[in-house]
C-alpha cells in the first residue's frame, strides 16, 4: 500500500514539474514577443514628430510638404534599396542656399566643429543647414509592403551601400559642397594617420565638387591634440592639395584643439583669428 501511495505522489510530483515548465515557457515565448514587438514596431509618428520640431525652428519651410517628400524616399521600399537619387524630390523641397566663405567641412572632427559653431556665427557646417539639423543623429528606414518608418532593425552604414541613412547623407553632402563658394574651410584631424581618408565624405564627395568657378580657396586646419601623428606635410593632405582644380588656393595650418576651444568662447575674437 505505502509502495503504491509513494509512486502516486512521484508521479503527481513529475505531472506538477511539467506543468509548471509548461507554464514557464509559455510565459518566456509571450515575454519575448512582447519585447520583439516593442523593438521592432514602426515608429512613424516618433519620428514625424521629432522631425517636425526640428524643421519648425527654420523659417520659411513647409515642413508638412518637406516630411512627405523625406518619407516618400524609403517607405515601401527594401532597406538596402534606396539610391541616392531616391531624395531627389526632399532636395528640391528645400534645397541649399549658396554660401560664400561661410562653408565649413570636417571629417573625423564632429565634436570640435559643432562645439565651435554653436558658438560662433561665423561658419556653416551641413549639420547647421535646415535638413542637416532635423536628421542629424536620426536611423530610419521602411520595409517592403508596410507603409510605416522604423528606427530599429535598419541596416548600418556599411551594412549595404544604398540604405536609407547613408544615401541621405551622401546627397546631402554632395548638395551642400555644391553651394560652398569663396573660401572654404575643413577641419581635420591631426590625431589620425590619415586626416584625409578616401574612403571618407569629405575626400569621396565634397572635394570633388569644389570647382574653381565657385571656390577660390581651401583653408585646411589640421586640429592638434596631444601627440599628434599628422601634419600638414602628410602624404593624404599633400594628395588632397594635387586634387584640387589648378588656380584654386590651398593653405594649410597645424591648430592646437585647445585654442579653437579658447577662441570659440570668446565673442570679441574674429573667427579668422582662431587659425
Amino acid at each position: 500500500m505505502e509502495e503504491q501511495y509513494g509512486g502516486l505522489d512521484k508521479r503527481l510530483r513529475r505531472r506538477r514539474l511539467l506543468i509548471f515548465l509548461v507554464l514557464l515557457a509559455v510565459v518566456v515565448v509571450i515575454t519575448v514577443a512582447v519585447v520583439l514587438g516593442v523593438t521592432l514596431r514602426p515608429r512613424t509618428n516618433e519620428v514625424k514628430a521629432t522631425f517636425l520640431e526640428r524643421c519648425q525652428k527654420f523659417k520659411d519651410y513647409n515642413c508638412e510638404k518637406i516630411w512627405d517628400a523625406f518619407r516618400q524616399a524609403y517607405v515601401g521600399r527594401d532597406s538596402c534599396n534606396v539610391p541616392v537619387g531616391a531624395y531627389d524630390a526632399l532636395f528640391l523641397e528645400a534645397p541649399f542656399v549658396p554660401s560664400c566663405n561661410r562653408v565649413m567641412l570636417w571629417s573625423k572632427t564632429k565634436d570640435v566643429v559643432h562645439a565651435f559653431t554653436a558658438k560662433r556665427d561665423c561658419y556653416v557646417t551641413l549639420e547647421d543647414t535646415m535638413l542637416g539639423s532635423v536628421l542629424d543623429g536620426l536611423t530610419w528606414c521602411g520595409k517592403e509592403g508596410s507603409n510605416e518608418t522604423f528606427t530599429t532593425d535598419c541596416p548600418g552604414w556599411t551594412e549595404c551601400e544604398n540604405n536609407p541613412v547613408r544615401s541621405f547623407w551622401n546627397q546631402a553632402s554632395a548638395g551642400f559642397a555644391n553651394a560652398a563658394c569663396g573660401d572654404v574651410t575643413v577641419l581635420l584631424n591631426g590625431s589620425i594617420p590619415k586626416p584625409v581618408d578616401p574612403m571618407s565624405i569629405f575626400a569621396s564627395i565634397e572635394v570633388n565638387r569644389l570647382h574653381y568657378n565657385r571656390v577660390k580657396k581651401l583653408k585646411v586646419v589640421l586640429v592638434m591634440q596631444e601627440n599628434p601623428v599628422a601634419n600638414c606635410k602628410s602624404d593624404s593632405l599633400v594628395a588632397l592639395e594635387a586634387k584640387l582644380d589648378p588656380g584654386m588656393e590651398y593653405n594649410c595650418k597645424e591648430v592646437p584643439e585647445a585654442q579653437i576651444e579658447e577662441c570659440g568662447s570668446d565673442p570679441e575674437k574674429p573667427c579668422g583669428s582662431c587659425w
